[in-house]
């Protein structure tokens, strides 16, 4: 059975702040730049990018950050919530419309041009509403619980995942961020698994890793827990008796797999009304495309060399929530509701709603000084950079029993 805490900012440690140090002026803090240029390990504001975050207890608490934010960041406004939903969901539709009235008339070769646009477009379009529905598990859509549930349920089930599943485990995730024992997702390999210490530790085994993860993961973490962290017995987001969860939570997990039960019938139906190639052509290749952005930057948010896992002689909540990095999407800051640059926030009060993130990041920076990880590297750049440094985690050399470990190539 896991550590199971009910909320991810229940637990930090309780210590009056040490001497204060004075405030530290940090990277500049972009959205609209896609990457750096130049040298790719320089950041726009002369830092280098690869330098590690401190790993000292902070000189901070969660407190003094949620100060720093100004009030309306915290307000959960219903209407202003849908309007992005509904606004999403208009693109959505209008890709649609564009595929089924006009991509499937062109002739070839045009459709074989037209149809890989539409399903880049259309994936990054079921990406935001996807992030949407990831902000509706935290609570961070209204001040209802249960409107958040009931449309989090609805939108994560058209996108076949599983709601209350993922929800518990996230919210797990967020309780344990880079707890070599108890996170729930992206737990880094040790050198000792020589499979990807040494046999998939050279370019082709990268290329070979990014196509397996981009395509598979997705479906393959909820399904069999792949990048989850090990549990005795069967672990799956869809078995109601899965060590994942706990009592508690089991009879919603029930319901989040008649959702997809649901939604495959659905799919299923619409299949037989026009056929299996339609349905894949409109539906099938986005959603694939969405489950590639989403590993993608999740992967990215907690992959970085200059970023430790902490094992349970040294992990403590408010350090484990800042070992993650904000980066620079461009365009797609936008698209995906601004949950690629300005994670680390989201890691330290998940309940902000997105529209508020950019704003609260800007107040936390002074504070977090060097403990907060901006990376405008461009975005492939670093995704393949990552992908080449970022194989498995160990200790520093003399520092065996520090409890620290750095991501190794």
């Amino acid at each position: 059975m896991r550590v199971l805490m009910t909320d991810e900012v229940a637990y930090f440690e309780n210590k009056p702040v040490a001497n204060s140090k004075p405030l530290v002026e940090v990277l500049l803090f972009k959205t609209t730049k896609m990457g750096a240029g130049g040298n790719m390990n320089v950041s726009s504001g002369g830092k280098n990018v690869l330098d590690r975050v401190p790993v000292k207890k902070t000189p901070f608490e969660i407190s003094d950050l949620k100060k720093a934010i100004p009030l309306h960041c915290y307000k959960r406004d219903l209407s202003r919530s849908l309007y992005y939903l509904f606004g999403d969901i208009a693109i959505c539709f209008t890709f649609y419309q564009i595929a089924a009235n006009f991509i499937l008339l062109l002739p070839k070769p045009l459709n074989y041009i037209a149809w890989p646009i539409y399903w880049f477009c259309q994936g990054s379009s079921f990406m935001g509403i996807w992030s949407i529905g990831h902000d509706l598990g935290h609570h961070a859509f209204s001040e209802y619980e249960w409107l958040d549930d009931a449309i989090g349920f609805v939108v994560h089930s058209t996108f076949l995942t599983p709601y209350f599943s993922f929800k518990y485990s996230h919210r797990s995730h967020h309780a344990h961020t880079n707890s070599m024992e108890y996170d729930e997702v992206w737990i880094p390999k040790r050198k000792a698994d020589t499979f990807y210490s040494e046999v998939l530790n050279n370019p082709l085994g990268n290329l070979f890793m990014t196509f397996v993860r981009l395509l598979l993961s997705f479906p393959m973490y909820f399904t069999f827990n792949i990048h989850g962290r090990p549990y005795d017995g069967f672990a799956s987001h869809f078995y109601p008796q899965s060590p994942i969860f706990n009592d508690s939570e089991r009879k919603q997990i029930w319901l989040s797999d008649a959702g997809m039960l649901v939604a495959f019938y659905a799919l299923y139906k619409i299949a037989a009304a026009t056929s299996a190639t339609w349905l894949f052509c409109i539906y099938g290749a986005p959603l694939l495309v969405m489950n590639a952005h989403f590993i993608f930057f999740t992967f990215l948010h907690h992959s970085h060399p200059s970023l430790a896992h902490f094992d349970k002689r040294e992990w403590d909540w408010i350090r484990g929530a800042l070992s993650t990095v904000d980066r620079d999407y461009g365009i797609f800051n936008h698209v995906f509701h601004d949950v690629t640059c300005s994670h680390v926030v989201h890691h330290l009060i998940s309940t902000i709603p997105h529209y508020h993130t950019v704003e609260a990041t800007k107040a936390v920076k002074p504070i977090l000084g060097d403990y907060y990880k901006y990376d405008d590297t461009p975005i492939l750049e670093a995704f393949w950079r990552e992908t080449k440094n970022c194989i498995y985690v160990e200790p520093d050399e003399g520092a065996e029993d520090s409890g620290v470990y750095w991501f190794r190539k």
